[in-house]
């Protein structure tokens, strides 16, 4: 048995974690590749918190595309080998003339979700501008939503799967660039990399607009550091690189802006 109170002591979602952990006990008990539902990023970031040091299991996330943020989780004993394919996702088209009621990712989900499936079945939701979106889920609610989705807004639409290789994803624009700061501060790091002011960034923090590593931080001093994700709301992220100290006690850190 896992050490489950030891486990849940820093998880964000105890009740998600302690799913989390009832999977991967019965991956071990079973040898079987388990996989969960779709996760949520800080959802996942629990599950590499927690898992991330135990031998007894091993973790691979998969959500359709490499930058998916919702995940479907594969839990298997280190034994067993694990691959993206083993992964199940499935993807449906919804498409429809939205020319004159546009719909946004939000409008798109809640269709979705009004068909009465949960959350947890659904992945990223990729919105096609006036032609519709394209909707990562579970397999086993294609054929349903394939009938019950209908409409969008006030917009008919067709619901039908297609192939995984017909997910029209725009790969992240990437700007690279170098920052030399006192300290390790999200304030000043984030500030930097967004190109925008200190106190505008502090502003951002203090009024939870700001993830490190999916989680909520609203602490301008929060310390980050090499390997640590920032997500600033309508700003996209940015990935802390390699971090060096400089002859008078500075931090060189090499960011990466995703856009």
């Amino acid at each position: 048995m896992l050490p489950r109170d030891e486990l849940l002591q820093k998880a964000q979602n105890r009740e998600a974690a302690a799913q989390l952990i009832d999977a991967a006990e019965r991956a071990i008990k079973t040898w079987e590749v388990v996989l969960t539902d779709f996760l949520s990023p800080p959802e996942m970031a629990d599950a590499q918190q927690m898992f991330g040091r135990l031998t007894e299991v091993q973790l691979m996330g998969w959500g359709g595309y490499p930058q998916a943020e919702r995940q479907r989780l594969a839990i298997a004993r280190p034994e067993i080998p694990l691959e993206a394919s083993q992964v199940e996702v499935a993807v449906l088209e919804i498409a429809g003339n939205f020319l004159f009621d546009p719909a946004t990712h939000r409008d798109f989900l809640g269709a979705v979700l009004g068909t009465g499936i949960v959350r947890d079945k659904v992945g990223d939701i990729v919105v096609l501008g006036d032609r519709g979106a394209q909707a990562l889920v579970v397999p086993e609610m294609v054929d349903f939503l394939a009938m019950s989705l209908t409409q969008v807004r006030s917009v008919p639409v067709k619901t039908q799967p297609i192939d995984l290789a017909e997910l029209k994803v725009r790969e992240p624009k990437k700007k690279e660039m170098t920052t030399v700061e006192a300290s390790m501060r999200l304030d000043a790091i984030a500030s930097a990399g967004f190109g925008m002011s200190r106190s505008k960034m502090a502003d951002l923090i203090t009024g939870g607009d700001v993830r490190v590593n999916w989680r909520d931080v609203t602490q301008a001093s929060y310390q980050v550091k090499a390997g640590d994700l920032v997500a600033v709301r309508g700003k996209g992220r940015l990935e802390i690189g390699e971090v060096a100290v400089t002859k008078k006690d500075r931090y060189r850190i090499q960011l990466t802006r995703l856009m």
